[in-house]
């Protein structure tokens, strides 16, 4: 039995064949750099859109301790809190705010002289007339958390926020 000769191969069709599979290694390189651009770009849209709700929740978290240090400087002053010893109340502005605000009130009570006159004592000294003072600590915390702030458990999450403000006055 005697079997066909074989066409010999042109070094033209040698280079065709192995052209095909350089352009399909390339195609595949460009699909992959092209998932990964987009999945980057995917990446930084989600990031700019967490970053701005933490924006927005952190202004609301500052404007609700501002609204708590208010309130707890008129109940130290003015309110029922004149005693101010160790106070706290929390403060539910979820409606408008969608914050909770711990205030609480510490109070001191330390006497300052004032001189009386030129009058001098016994001893040369001038005379000064004793004047109680109290000055009040108030620290708000304002946080997400639903029911008291501050939450430790909570703090490492992505969603909480939390700010604190504190005041000194005096009732003189």
């Amino acid at each position: 039995m005697t079997y066909p000769r074989a066409m010999p191969i042109s070094p033209a069709a040698v280079r065709q064949v192995g052209a095909r599979g350089f352009g399909a290694i390339a195609a595949l390189v460009v699909l992959v750099l092209l998932s990964v651009l987009g999945a980057s770009i995917a990446r930084l849209g989600w990031t700019q859109q967490v970053s701005g709700a933490q924006d927005l929740n952190s202004a609301r978290a500052q404007q609700a301790a501002n609204a708590g240090a208010e309130w707890g400087l008129y109940q130290a002053l003015k309110g029922s809190w004149s005693a101010c010893a160790s106070a706290s109340q929390t403060l539910d502005l979820n409606a408008t705010l969608g914050m909770v605000v711990t205030v609480t009130c510490n109070s001191t009570v330390y006497e300052e002289g004032q001189l009386q006159g030129p009058t001098l004592d016994a001893n040369g000294n001038p005379q000064y007339v004793p004047r109680s003072l109290r000055t009040y600590l108030i620290d708000a915390v304002a946080c997400n958390s639903g029911t008291t702030c501050p939450k430790d458990a909570l703090a490492s999450g992505v969603a909480y926020v939390e700010r604190r403000r504190q005041v000194q006055a005096t009732d003189q």
